[in-house]
């Protein structure tokens, strides 16, 4: 830790300063309130993605009351926030849910998601007309391996088929140009329909196959971590309700990067998203776990565990 450099103090009498003991020629004795632990002095490293559907989740961070309180790391992939996680590059990070399962120990954040109940509208398979029956080519936007999975449960659990999947830019035209369908995420997903092209929300066929909403992302923290760790005491639900809050400012700060009317981008933040984590979606989580191990995605379907 560097410390300040703190001026003499003429008096014989030893006093305290940003915390420490100082003797009477102003030099760092022993360290004062020995309750103050390191974890108490560092700032938390988070990570997250930039896209719209993730505003909430960090304005208050970024913009609100919160500013300070960790020092947020953002990434137009939620992939790369993963990969920090795993690293230990970061203590906490808004995580495809997939990654939970590959990713050793860490633990999940209760009661708050990217998720959505119904069609999330970010998330969507494309293709230039065929009916996903046909679909025998997938270019992969690779930016969230959650939705990378989705698409191969979907097909080979409801499709009953195996297309060829090949990773690419997510640029629909040049995915379209050479594959059957293309699979986008994030803002760019959000304004792809028209020039006769069939638009899949996944989350609506999920829906529609299983009865159940469907989890994109959580926050992970790490589970060696304890409630002397700053990164513990972050309250992530307070922060999302402020977030919810403040929607109109984040239409107004985002709606020059994605081009729909500011009542869609309302509806989508507020209607399409759902960021509370409840029974029904936690029960989608699962069975997507169990559908991933079925279908070899993951090595084994490890129980939910929350940071307590």
């Amino acid at each position: 830790m560097v410390l300040q450099r703190v001026r003499r103090m003429s008096t014989k009498r030893k006093r305290i300063a940003r915390g420490f003991l100082l003797d009477a020629r102003g030099r760092v004795s022993i360290p004062f309130m020995p309750s103050i632990k390191k974890s108490d002095l560092c700032i938390p490293r988070v990570a997250a993605s930039s896209y719209l559907n993730t505003a909430p989740l960090i304005w208050s961070f970024q913009h609100g009351t919160r500013q300070g309180e960790i020092e947020l790391l953002t990434d137009r992939a939620p992939a790369r926030s993963a990969d920090a996680l795993r690293r230990h590059e970061v203590e906490a990070a808004l995580v495809p849910v997939i990654e939970y399962q590959r990713i050793p120990d860490v633990r999940i954040v209760p009661g708050v998601c990217v998720g959505s109940r119904r069609g999330v509208r970010s998330v969507v398979l494309v293709t230039n007309g065929k009916e996903l029956s046909e679909v025998e080519t997938i270019a992969l936007d690779t930016s969230s391996r959650t939705s990378i999975a989705l698409v191969q449960i979907i097909f080979r659990e409801f499709i009953r088929r195996e297309p060829r999947y090949t990773s690419t830019a997510p640029d629909i035209e040049a995915m379209l140009e050479k594959y059957d369908a293309a699979l986008l995420i994030g803002d760019p997903a959000m304004s792809v329909a028209g020039g006769g092209r069939r638009v899949f929300d996944l989350a609506s066929v999920w829906r529609e196959r299983t009865g159940l909403g469907f989890v994109f992302a959580v926050w992970m923290v790490k589970a060696h971590l304890t409630k002397d760790d700053a990164i513990i005491r972050v309250d992530w639900a307070a922060a999302r309700d402020e977030g919810l809050a403040h929607v109109e400012d984040i239409i107004a700060a985002y709606e020059c990067d994605v081009p729909l009317p500011r009542d869609e981008l309302r509806t989508y933040l507020r209607d399409n998203i759902c960021y509370d984590l409840n029974e029904e979606l936690r029960a989608g989580l699962e069975l997507f776990y169990r559908l991933a191990y079925k279908h070899e995605l993951i090595p084994r379907v490890r129980p939910l565990e929350f940071v307590r």
